[in-house]
């Protein structure tokens, strides 16, 4: 039987990642994986959404193009073709995925596809065979988080309540839906399909949305979602949900809404059940506990991406992949999670890293704050986009930047070099005095960091 230097359980984000990672550095590496290479956020999640996105995103730029001296576009005759939608999707999908696998094949991975139990850290059945390894690589990933609410799981059952799966398989965009949540992904879907054009309900049990964001920011965003008859609920509970709508509890009275469809996003929680018996050590919500070189409890085994309970991102357990690899191969490596981006798909784009300003506060940081609007950018202007700032936190004794913070289009891609610069502690001297091309966006970082200096130019 072949012996490999490394198993590792599920083809996600951090499975497959690491599968290459450990196979560059020389490693014999086995896959095992029961559904589509790529995981939740290949197939069902991060891309998927992001393609849709993105015809929403358009849609939204036709509806407006008179603004920008396009005529003869008759808005009433102007849809979206759902199905075609889907499709773009699913070819984007698919590429990817063949892409993977043509990865695999170039790096010498053996995949088996089936369902995996952990025997013991060195070995694992698949169907009627067992993969023998020096190491064992955990990333089971996460499932959906349902609570305890009446009559959900008939409503579930019925189809008219959804999780993020179910919205990528509708047959048809909702004329009304209720989305339950406050995280990125409830965010993301807002956005979508207000855009496609539902009639959008938000609940969720939050003072805001997006709690682990920077305050300011998100305050902008709800008021800017309120502004496109976005309808939001906060400090809202579900009690029940009935053929009649969702019966919901706030601020002292019990409300009812209902819509076409229910979508909730309430979190997730760790698929351990392929290894429960190998007795890690798991913390209070049952999330395998795992150092900073992303090791278990149990020498030669590691865990990352949502099994471990740090970041349920796709780009965290792409990291996480690497530092397991890496140190399965004698490559000492380990990952600071306070560089760590945030990244929402809402339209304007938010995007964070490090200390928001409350945490530096609370910190009692001797700190100062900059902030730039984008209505004072011209590329901003020309692209339309007016809504949004970048801010900037700053330590008064050298000037390191120790948080940045963007609402802006673009601020998903722009805030990889708040983090570059953030990772060699980087001052906001530095970046005064880097010469920005214009127009771009990207000159609110100059903006924002001559303001921490001295005076922003253009305000």
């Amino acid at each position: 039987m072949k012996e490999y230097d490394v198993l590792i359980l599920g083809g996600g984000p951090g499975g497959y990642v690491a599968a290459i990672k450990a196979a560059q550095l020389g490693a014999q590496v086995a896959v095992i994986e029961r559904d589509e290479l790529g995981g939740i956020c290949l197939n069902w999640g991060c891309i998927p959404t992001k393609a849709m996105l993105k015809t929403a995103k358009l849609y939204e730029d036709i509806l407006d193009s008179q603004d920008f001296g396009i005529s003869g576009i008759e808005k009433d005759s102007i849809g979206i073709d759902w199905k075609q939608l889907l499709r773009r999707k699913d070819r984007v999908v698919k590429r990817l995925v063949t892409g993977i696998h043509s990865l695999f094949k170039k790096n010498k991975i053996d995949l088996y596809k089936g369902t995996g139990t952990v025997i013991n850290k060195n070995e694992i059945r698949v169907g009627n065979q067992v993969l023998k390894g020096k190491n064992l690589i955990l990333a089971t990933g996460a499932k959906t988080y349902y609570p305890k609410i009446s009559g959900l799981e008939k409503a579930f059952n019925a189809g008219k309540l959804i999780d993020s799966k179910g919205a990528l398989l509708l047959e048809e965009i909702p004329k009304e839906l209720i989305i339950v949540g406050n995280n990125n992904y409830a965010v993301e879907f807002v956005s979508l399909f207000n855009a496609l054009g539902s009639k959008v309900t938000l609940i969720h049990d939050g003072d805001r949305i997006l709690p682990y964001m920077e305050e300011e920011m998100v305050k902008t965003l709800e008021r800017h979602l309120k502004k496109k008859k976005i309808r939001l609920v906060p400090k809202a509970r579900v009690k029940e949900i009935t053929s009649k709508g969702i019966l919901v509890e706030s601020k002292g009275k019990e409300i009812k809404y209902d819509a076409d469809k229910y979508l909730f996003s309430l979190g997730i929680r760790p698929q351990i059940e392929a290894f429960k018996d190998l007795g890690l050590k798991l913390d209070s919500k049952g999330f395998v506990k795992t150092n900073d070189k992303m090791e278990t409890s149990i020498e030669g085994v590691y865990a990352i991406g949502d099994i471990n309970g740090k970041y349920p991102l796709a780009h965290v357990a792409s990291a996480e992949a690497i530092v397991a690899a890496q140190n399965i191969m004698e490559k000492s490596s380990n990952l600071d999670y306070k560089l760590v981006p945030q990244a929402l798909y809402s339209f304007p784009e938010l995007a964070s890293v490090g200390l928001t300003e409350k945490e530096a506060k609370d910190k009692g940081l001797d700190y100062t704050t900059s902030k730039f609007p984008l209505i004072a950018n011209g590329k901003a202007l020309v692209e339309g986009e007016r809504v949004g700032f970048l801010k900037i936190i700053s330590d008064n004794e050298y000037g390191e930047i120790i948080g940045v913070h963007i609402m802006s289009n673009h601020a998903t891609d722009m805030i990889s070099k708040a983090v570059g610069i953030m990772k060699i502690e980087g001052t906001v001297h530095d970046l005064a005095e880097t010469i920005h091309p214009h127009p771009t966006t990207s000159e609110i970082f100059l903006e924002a960091a001559l303001g921490a200096v001295d005076q922003p130019i253009h305000m």
